[in-house]
């Protein structure tokens, strides 16, 4: 049985109405409140077990009466629960809802993801060396390890939750991270490049411009419109239902640190063609991951709030 643990410092003057709503919610469970449990800040404690389905009416509620704001709350996710009552109460009302993405624990997954410590810039730049490898040697491998390191995703969608939310901030530090980042990924691996090419490293197929992989990536057309697209949809459910498998392959599928890296070797090797091709491809990878992310958050909310509408619909 999907469900979420909420625990909840509440103002004293609050209690009351907090407990009143949560009381009366028939998909809230195993209710507690504490009356002066509380310090720092001081208040009430109160904690909750509710179905998942219902936790985004729940949590509004909650910030609604500036629970949030006054006191704190803390969702945290329940890996297991026994309790026949949840069972027949998601059974009873819940319907399709029961599989409805709690919006709160997406947002933070996305936020998590738009923090840009300095290993943010390390695993981009180790990434872009690893492409950079994968093209000299003519390695299809090396390519999607270099995809799996790179973090650029995590800012891309933070910056499409920016959009979504109308967050300037978010969208204006989201695209500040991933231009410096991605700058000095090619500025690193063009002189890992031209260290490359001064000692004569690269293979020799690549010397005599049998370049399979790089020519995949330096060659941007409508798959690559197509995929990006496709993959911007599939990232976003993914985060939505928390599914690792499915958002790895996001990562695999998208050519943003490969693109990275050829315009680096393209340039070093005077392959000035391919070093515009490889920067549209990153430009178009970048650009339609941010806007079809934007647009299926958008999408995913009202799917859902539709389905919601239709069970109180049914209900009523």
């Amino acid at each position: 049985m999907d469900m979420i643990h909420v625990r909840a410092v509440s103002p004293v003057d609050l209690t009351d109405r907090v407990e009143e709503l949560l009381a009366r919610d028939p998909y809230v469970l195993n209710l507690i409140v504490q009356r002066g449990a509380v310090r720092n800040p001081d208040g009430d404690s109160v904690a909750c077990d509710v179905l998942t389905g219902a936790a985004n009416e729940v949590l509004r509620g909650l910030r609604e009466l500036q629970v949030d704001l006054r006191g704190s709350l803390v969702i945290e996710p329940v890996d297991m629960a026994f309790s026949g009552r949840a069972s027949e109460s998601a059974t009873r009302g819940l319907g399709a809802l029961a599989n409805a993405p709690v919006w709160d624990q997406v947002e933070a997954r996305i936020r998590s993801e738009g923090r840009y410590a300095p290993s943010f810039y390390f695993y981009l730049v180790i990434a872009g060396l690893i492409g950079s490898v994968g093209i000299v040697t003519n390695s299809q491998i090396l390519i999607v390890a270099a995809m799996v390191v790179g973090p650029e995703y995590g800012a891309i969608v933070a910056v499409a939750l920016g959009i979504d939310r109308r967050n300037r901030a978010m969208v204006r530090t989201g695209l500040s991270a991933l231009c410096g980042g991605l700058l000095l990924t090619i500025a690193v691996t063009l002189l890992f490049s031209l260290l490359i090419r001064a000692f004569g490293l690269q293979s020799d197929a690549f010397d005599l411009g049998l370049r399979p992989v790089s020519d995949l990536i330096n060659t941007p057309n409508f798959f690559s419109f197509a995929v990006a697209a496709l993959a911007g949809v599939v990232g976003i459910v993914s985060l939505t239902e928390a599914r690792t498998s499915a958002l790895l392959g996001v990562f695999i599928s998208v050519t943003t640190i490969p693109a990275a890296a050829a315009i680096s070797v393209s340039t070093a090797f005077a392959s000035w063609s391919e070093a515009r091709g490889s920067l549209i491809q990153l430009l178009v990878n970048i650009t339609v991951l941010i806007v079809v992310g934007a647009a299926a958050l958008r999408c995913q909310r009202a799917i859902w709030r539709r389905v919601g509408r239709t069970r109180d619909g049914g209900r009523g």
